[in-house]
């Protein structure tokens, strides 16, 4: 998750970069502040639908956002926002994601303290009168209900006419969301084919529900993007999450890519529209060859 530290090297980075793309002369890559990237056009991209959801769980009522093809049915897809939870910038890249042929819940994983939004883009992360609100809802979610919600996600879209369930779900989570993927996978390991974490936080820990504790419980293939100063921090962990996929007989394609924490989401200060293409692109992969 994007703590102080992170936040700190983040905009040092951007200083760096901005510097050196403006001194070649050319257009920053950068997404500024309250700004989001504009969406990339792919091509032979279906027509969606969208429409907002609720979705009774154990814990209350989940406010999501469903995104579908508008015809046929598909496999479907529980999209983990960061740590600003349901907002702009998902609505987008769940309606891309969708756009490629999948069935998008993108959900709110704070929806026991407050409905979203809860920020406009992540920039307003960086506000302390932000984290002030936001921690104590993220102090709320526990190991143990996010596979309880999980565990009702994918059951909400099993039941959708646009879910194709001879087909498995995917799952996939940024920051904070991207450890919640595998607990989606251990909730439901009969339906859940694939996971895709990108800029994760605590996916390596010591307690038996860490998530490279739980893939030995999953029956589902991995990617895991892991940016440069997540692994700077934490180096063993990529060779720690290898190994347990090893052990769980798991496949997994597990990267450092060259960028920094946050750089997959489309609203991020930090945001890398080259990384974050072949990040996207190995996640359209990864669904395609397992689901």
């Amino acid at each position: 998750m994007c703590d102080e530290t992170t936040e700190r090297e983040n905009a040092a980075h951007l200083s760096r970069r901005q510097f050196a793309v403006l001194g070649a002369g050319a257009a920053a890559m950068t997404v500024m502040p309250g700004c989001m990237a504009q969406p990339v056009e792919d091509p032979g991209a279906l027509p969606t639908r969208a429409r907002d959801v609720t979705i009774t769980t154990a814990d209350g009522t989940c406010d999501a956002v469903y995104i579908a093809p508008t015809s046929g049915r598909h496999p479907g897809v529980i999209m983990w926002p960061d740590v600003g939870s349901l907002r702009a910038a998902y609505r987008t890249m769940g309606q891309r994601l969708a756009a490629a042929g999948y069935a998008v819940l993108v959900v709110n994983q704070y929806y026991r303290s407050a409905h979203a939004p809860m920020i406009d883009t992540l920039a307003d992360w960086y506000k302390p009168e932000t984290q002030d609100r936001l921690k104590p809802y993220i102090a709320a979610i526990t190991p143990d209900a996010t596979v309880r919600d999980a565990g009702a996600f994918v059951a909400w879209l099993d039941q959708q006419p646009e879910t194709d369930t001879a087909r498995r779900i995917g799952t996939c989570g940024y920051c904070m969301g991207g450890p919640f993927t595998v607990r989606t996978a251990f909730a439901s390991p009969a339906r859940v084919g694939a996971a895709a974490s990108f800029h994760g936080a605590s996916l390596v820990g010591d307690a038996p529900d860490s998530p490279n504790h739980l893939m030995a419980s999953t029956r589902a293939a991995y990617l895991i993007a892991i940016g440069q100063n997540d692994d700077e921090k934490r180096p063993t962990d990529k060779d720690e999450l290898r190994k347990a996929a090893e052990a769980a007989g798991r496949p997994a394609e597990i990267e450092v890519y060259p960028a920094q924490h946050g750089w997959c989401t489309i609203d991020a200060p930090i945001y890398d529209r080259v990384q974050a293409e072949k990040a996207w692109g190995r996640m359209l992969t990864l669904f395609k060859t397992n689901l």
